[in-house]
């Protein structure tokens, strides 16, 4: 799997998530975080400020982050 299809299968879960509970956290599954890449991937969008990550693996959805995937998906519609 390349980084961008993990960042973008991450983001997707994350998005779903925070649109039933803004506030609660994903724990990611095991076989993603002990993936390189996935754990790449995390530490990207936390230094973006698009996920909050409360231990390793176990991330939220910032606001900004939600509103930043859905700009890009309106403007790729």
């Amino acid at each position: 799997m390349h980084h961008e299809s993990i960042q973008s299968e991450i983001l997707v879960t994350l998005v779903e998530c925070y649109e039933i509970d803004p506030a609660s956290f994903v724990t990611l599954p095991k076989q993603t975080m002990d993936s390189s890449l996935a754990r790449g991937a995390v530490a990207e969008l936390r230094n973006e400020g698009i996920v909050e990550e409360q231990v390793r693996g176990v991330v939220r959805l910032t606001a900004r982050g939600y509103c930043i995937y859905r700009s890009k998906q309106l403007i790729s519609a």
